[in-house]
C-alpha cells in the first residue's frame, strides 16, 4: 500500500541498528527485494535506505550506544516529538535518546516503555516515512512481546492514544478502527534473559520460501513457518548479524 502521508499513532518506519551495514542490505535484499541506498552526506554516519522498487521502506544504521544490541526498532508517527517524550517519561516510560532533528527530515526520539521494550517516534517534516505498508516487501505489523501486558496497556494507550482490540490470549492495538499491531504475553517459552521488545513483521508472497532464502543468505530460523488459524502464517528469524525480525503472509 503507497503511503503519501503519516497516519499519525501508527508505525511509520522501520530501522535496523546493525554492525554490519553492507551486509544488511545483502541479506534483505536478498530476501525482501531491497536495493541498499547509503547518504552520502558524511554526518549520516553510512546511515542507509532500503528502497522497494525506488520507494523508501526501511533503513539501517550503525550501533551508536556501547551496549547497544543489534535490532530492528519501529517508529510511531507523531505530531510533535518533545510533548511524546515528556508524555512517556509521565506515563512510567524513560527517553533513550532525546528528542533530536535529523536534518530538515524530521524529529525523533528514542523511547522505552515502562517494562523496557524500545520504540522510537518520528515527526516527520521533509521525509514522512515508510513509503509502502502492509505490503510484499514491506512492515505489515508491530508486535509487543512483554510479561507486563497490564503495564503496557496503560502506558500505550495514554502516550499514543492506541485503541484496544483484546482477544483470547493476543490484544491487538490500532487507530481510527484500524489494527497495525499487537501484544502477546512473554511465558515460560521466552528465555529469562530476552527483555521485552517490539518484534516487526515483514510480508513477504510465501512464508517457507522466505525462510528458505533466509538460510541460504545466512539467516538463522528462531520459529519455522507457522499457521495462525483465519489470519495467515508467519515465521521469526535472525539475520547473520543477529537482527531477529519476522515474515507474514496473509491468507487469500
Amino acid at each position: 500500500m503507497k503511503i503519501t502521508g503519516p497516519e499519525i499513532g501508527t508505525p511509520c518506519w522501520a530501522e535496523l541498528g546493525t554492525t554490519d551495514i553492507a551486509a544488511a542490505g545483502a541479506f534483505y535484499g536478498g530476501l525482501l527485494g531491497w536495493t541498499p541506498e547509503q547518504d552520502p552526506n558524511p554526518e549520516a554516519d553510512g546511515y542507509t535506505m532500503m528502497l522497494l522498487d525506488g520507494d523508501p521502506v526501511a533503513a539501517a544504521s550503525p550501533l551508536y550506544q556501547e551496549g547497544q544490541p543489534v535490532a530492528w526498532t519501529a517508529s510511531i508517527a507523531v505530531t510533535d516529538a518533545d510533548a511524546t517524550a515528556r508524555a512517556a517519561v509521565a506515563a512510567g516510560g524513560t527517553v533513550i535518546a532525546e528528542p533530536m532533528d535529523v536534518f530538515d527530515l524530521g524529529r525523533f526520539a528514542v523511547l522505552a516503555d515502562p517494562a523496557g521494550a524500545v520504540i522510537s517516534i518520528w515527526q516527520g517534516r521533509k521525509f514522512h516515512g515508510a513509503s509502502r505498508l502492509n505490503e510484499t516487501g514491506a512492515l505489515c505489523w508491530i508486535e509487543l512481546r512483554t510479561r507486563d501486558t497490564a503495564g503496557a496497556l496503560e502506558f500505550y494507550t495514554t502516550v499514543f492514544g492506541w485503541s484496544v482490540n483484546a482477544g483470547d490470549g493476543y490484544t491487538q492495538w490500532g487507530i481510527g478502527g484500524q489494527d497495525f499491531g499487537g501484544m502477546m504475553a512473554m511465558g515460560e517459552d521466552f528465555p529469562a534473559g530476552i527483555p521485552p521488545h517490539w518484534a516487526l513483521y515483514f510480508g513477504v508472497d510465501d512464508v517457507d520460501a522466505a525462510v528458505a532464502k533466509a538460510q541460504d543468505l545466512g539467516g538463522v530460523v528462531h520459529v519455522p513457518g507457522t499457521d495462525i488459524p483465519g489470519t495467515g502464517r508467519f515465521a521469526v528469524l535472525t539475520d547473520p548479524q543477529g537482527g531477529a525480525f519476522a515474515v507474514f503472509t496473509p491468507l487469500g
